[in-house]
């Protein structure tokens, strides 16, 4: 399954310049360097191939949000701590003002995400966007190290699947998650015309 959501994030067209890849990329080298992995033990822990790997490391690649998940659970992070380490950049902030909040966008689904809180803020304050038709998927070491999650949707519709059981949000429902068992979660949008906007909030361990 690794080889071919590699396959796919290879093709993908990247579209506008990710201010946040050159970051993203020097932490992934950074974490990986910091437990003394080559690649090829990051490659068996995430499920991502070594040349994908490789690729994302140079900059040659945009990683989509399935792969993401996939390496920061190798990481014993949440993606979110990932992107977050990756846009601290050493710095400690209590204020995140708007102009400044990091943003970063899925290549493969045009998922957008945005940072509201300082990075290693509690909780973290994520706003999400997806477009119509859009699915992301984390798998269950995503949530490995995670304390609590919820989702509020903000406009649109948002289909959620934790391992299986679906819960259809609308404008103003919230969803606490089910983190006892980590399990595979998706988020889809099933609206043919109209974002999903969402916020989500995360509590590590």
């Amino acid at each position: 399954m690794s080889i071919i959501l590699d396959k796919a994030a290879e093709t993908e067209d990247p579209g506008e310049e990710d201010p946040l890849g050159p970051l993203l990329a020097a932490r992934i080298r950074r974490e990986r360097g910091a437990r003394d992995w080559s690649i090829a033990e990051l490659a068996a822990a995430s499920g991502v191939s070594r040349a994908m790997i490789s690729r994302i490391e140079r900059g040659e690649a945009s990683p989509t949000a399935a792969l993401l998940g996939r390496l920061s659970g190798a990481f014993g992070l949440t993606m979110s701590t990932l992107l977050a380490r990756a846009e601290a950049d050493g710095t400690v902030e209590r204020v995140s003002r708007a102009a400044e909040q990091a943003r970063w966008r899925d290549p493969e689904t045009g998922f957008q995400r945005r940072a509201l809180t300082p990075a290693g803020s509690v909780p973290e304050l994520v706003l999400g966007d997806l477009p119509p038709g859009a699915r992301i998927a984390y798998p269950a070491s995503a949530y490995t190290f995670m304390q609590g999650q919820c989702v509020w949707v903000i406009s649109g519709r948002l289909l959620i699947d934790e391992g299986g059981e679906e819960t259809e949000l609308e404008p103003g429902d919230c969803l606490v998650f089910d983190l006892a068992t980590p399990k595979e979660c998706a988020f889809f949008n099933p609206s043919a015309h109209k974002n999903a906007h969402y916020l989500v909030s995360l509590v590590r361990r």
